[in-house]
């Protein structure tokens, strides 16, 4: 979301009224990215919570005031992190959806047990590539900014992720095959 660069100065030089506007205007967004990482309202609302008190405490930090709003979800990507790593579980995300975009050509329909599966055996990194781009349609450009690596490491990691689901959806596919 494009906020105005005055409103956004006002925040960084200790505008309380300012921060508080700049936060309102991206409340649907923070709340919708929240949930679809944590899939539990409760827990949004706490990684939204630390987020905008994370915020407010390091706003004075923000150099380039035309990314707040990356800025800000990347500070939110970090709380979610921190709530599924206490509660010791994987990136939810739509198997269907996910699938969709992925666009897996092939004979096979995939399960989603299968996408699970696939997607658990990803190391982190490259699960968090793969729900950005694909399930969130974060550009490149800019999940390079959220996880803080260049964009050729987004572009390796996504081409390796994909790569290995790949693999591994036709490899879960063969076992069952052979199961059945």
């Amino acid at each position: 979301m494009k906020h105005d660069i005055q409103i956004v100065k006002k925040a960084v030089k200790g505008d309380s009224e300012a921060f508080e506007s700049l936060l309102l205007n991206e409340e649907k967004m923070l709340y919708y990215k929240a949930l679809s990482l944590l899939r539990n309202k409760e827990d949004a609302l706490d990684a939204i919570q630390e987020t905008a008190y994370h915020a407010y405490q390091s706003i004075r930090q923000l150099r380039q005031y035309e990314y707040f709003s990356t800025w800000l979800f990347r500070i939110l990507i970090r709380e979610c992190y921190k709530v599924l790593k206490k509660r010791d579980r994987l990136i939810p995300y739509e198997e269907q959806e996910l699938l969709r975009k992925l666009e897996f050509t092939g004979e096979v329909t995939i399960e989603s047990c299968y996408l699970n599966e696939a997607l658990s055996k990803l190391n982190s990194s490259y699960q968090t590539v793969i729900i950005l781009f694909y399930y969130h349609d974060i550009s490149i450009k800019d999940i390079s900014k959220i996880i803080d690596k260049p964009v050729s490491t987004v572009k390796t990691h996504l081409h390796r992720a994909k790569k290995t689901l790949k693999f591994e959806l036709e490899r879960s596919y063969l076992i069952h095959e052979n199961i059945t």
